[in-house]
């Protein structure tokens, strides 16, 4: 008998069986499509946000504003900007298209008027604030410069920390580029660092906290939340109040851990467990902690407030937008994913306001726009789209002004440094004064 013959022979047999109900093969299957039928939903899906609601009302904000939306801030609030540019002067940053931009939400680290970034290689570039290269500097092989690795960045003005896609993590002089060391993660990383005292924080693509001496990289301890097999490539965040860190993971777990010991206090689930590979689709904001609560929503209509003590929920609003909400004394602002900007009570949850703000676009286009980030101004709202177009918004009416092209592909959030506004594309970053 050639193998030929016998591999058919296995074939077939394993066919029959499987198409029997009583073997047990099949049986096996039949359990498993029971339980998926059996399992309920926590959340019951509600209507996305399709229509205005108090268009007509005014909002006055009156609060201390910040100069920077990009300052070492552990609560992750943008707040109030002190900004009102008339976005005329525009300057460039040019570096190397980085290939994959869209995927990503790569950000700018700031020193002093100097702004730092990299290029498609994983080159650091340091510029002044005319645009002149200071100085550029990789530490890639020519292995790794050829997996386009993506840079994360936080300093505290002397030290210069670099964690990327690729499992690699160092720290260099903030003012030379020197390298001081290196070490490598056993999975990428993508998410926000946290400089504390001698520490930072960051978390893998494990769902893994982990704590690095400032000094050396040793690690410190690391607690480690479940894991998903695939997950979106949405950047996960942290905050750090009264010498706890919160962090979200990719199954839309929040966790409060103790900064010094790594001693888990609480963990909230937001999201149905037995959902199948919840971490492909669910893209979570960056949460932001006020006056002891934690903010945050995600693509899946849902907005949260936690209690920060116990993770207790306050209240939950139906809004569909995994971007970062901005707290302005008991406002909160957020945009979804839809096109409206709405505001609601920082307290209860309740929508104030909701302005129908991609009524400037055709119908057939405005159902492929999506936003990137917001910032708020003196006056107005700036909103970065994913069609690289910038929207300003006014905050009393909350009606769109104008709008100003960019690019034509995605371009970042806007990041206001100094009174000057930043949007980063995939070959440049663009100041607008």
């Amino acid at each position: 008998m050639n193998k030929t013959f016998k591999i058919l022979l296995i074939f077939l047999f394993i066919s029959n069986c499987s198409l029997q109900s009583n073997s047990k093969f099949w049986s096996k299957q039949k359990i498993q499509k029971e339980k998926i039928k059996d399992i309920k939903q926590i959340f019951k899906k509600k209507e996305k946000l399709h229509q205005e609601f108090n268009p007509s009302l005014k909002i006055k904000i009156y609060s201390k504003m910040r100069n920077n939306s990009s300052s070492i801030e552990f609560d992750n609030n943008q707040g109030r900007i002190n900004y009102n540019g008339k976005l005329k002067n525009i300057s460039k940053y040019k570096f190397k298209k980085i290939k994959n931009f869209y995927q990503y939400e790569p950000e700018i680290s700031f020193n002093q008027n100097n702004v730092i970034f990299f290029d498609n290689k994983g080159s650091i570039l340091n510029f002044d604030s005319e645009s002149n290269l200071i100085w550029k500097k990789n530490y890639y092989t020519k292995t790794e410069k050829k997996q386009n690795p993506i840079l994360f960045f936080a300093n505290n003005e002397k030290y210069l920390i670099i964690a990327d896609n690729i499992a690699k993590f160092y720290v260099l002089n903030i003012n030379t580029g020197e390298l001081l060391w290196s070490k490598k993660n056993n999975a990428p990383f993508n998410s926000q660092i946290k400089i504390y005292k001698d520490k930072f924080y960051l978390v893998d693509f494990e769902n893994t906290l982990r704590a690095y001496s400032l000094k050396n990289g040793e690690e410190l301890w690391n607690i480690k939340t479940q894991n998903s097999r695939i997950r979106s490539q949405k950047k996960l965040s942290l905050v750090i109040i009264d010498e706890k860190i919160y962090f979200n993971n990719s199954l839309g777990d929040i966790s409060a851990v103790h900064i010094d010991s790594g001693e888990l206090i609480w963990q909230t689930p937001t999201q149905n467990s037995l959902a199948f590979d919840t971490g492909f689709f669910l893209e979570t904001s960056v949460i932001v902690a006020n006056s002891g609560s934690i903010y945050f929503s995600n693509n899946q209509n849902q907005f949260f407030s936690l209690d920060a003590q116990t993770g207790s929920l306050n209240w939950k609003q139906d809004i569909n937008s995994n971007l970062r909400p901005t707290i302005i004394n008991d406002y909160i602002f957020t945009v979804s994913l839809e096109g409206y900007l709405i505001i609601l009570e920082k307290i209860s949850g309740k929508i104030i306001r909701a302005n129908d703000i991609f009524n400037v676009f055709k119908a057939k286009k405005r159902s492929k726009i999506k936003p990137t980030g917001f910032v708020v101004g003196v006056e107005d709202v700036y909103l970065s789209l994913d069609n690289g177009r910038l929207l300003i918004i006014d905050v009393t009416s909350g009606q769109t002004k104008s709008i100003i092209k960019i690019n034509s592909k995605k371009i970042s959030k806007p990041v206001i440094v100094n009174k000057n506004l930043y949007i980063i594309a995939d070959n440049s970053i663009v100041r607008l004064n």
